[in-house]
């Protein structure tokens, strides 16, 4: 793993929470996207190295309606990006890690994204990441 690439907070509503984290890191978001496939809308924001992903559920069994219905609003993952997805997914998987699935998905920001389930990594989430060549 490269670095630690975003951190994903879960919330009602992206507009309503981007404004709040507009005012706390002092920077605009950049980027709002839905992924349709995950039921969840995202937005994004750059503060130096870091990002910060807020993500809005667009429907009520997408995981992070699920989630936020579970624990509130909140600190939902940490991404790290990777060179190689599928080796680092081989990578854990040998060392007894359960994923979340078994093949890399297309994410939001251009990414394949794939996610070792919390209870292999201490009550976390942890999401891979690999940047998409365009």
């Amino acid at each position: 793993m490269n670095k630690i690439e975003h951190i994903g907070i879960a919330v009602n509503s992206v507009k309503q929470a981007g404004t709040v984290y507009e005012k706390l890191l002092g920077t605009s978001v950049y980027k709002i996207e839905e992924v349709a496939s995950e039921g969840v809308k995202t937005a994004f924001l750059q503060s130096g190295p870091n990002k910060i992903e807020l993500l809005e559920a667009t429907s009520a069994d997408s995981p992070i309606a699920k989630f936020i219905e579970k624990h509130g609003e909140g600190m939902h993952h940490i991404a790290f990006e990777v060179t190689d997805i599928k080796a680092e997914m081989a990578r854990l998987k040998a060392e007894g890690f359960i994923l979340l699935n078994e093949e890399p998905k297309q994410g939001a920001d251009n990414k394949l994204v794939c996610f070792v389930h919390p209870k292999g990594t201490n009550g976390v989430l942890i999401e891979l990441c690999q940047s998409v060549n365009k």
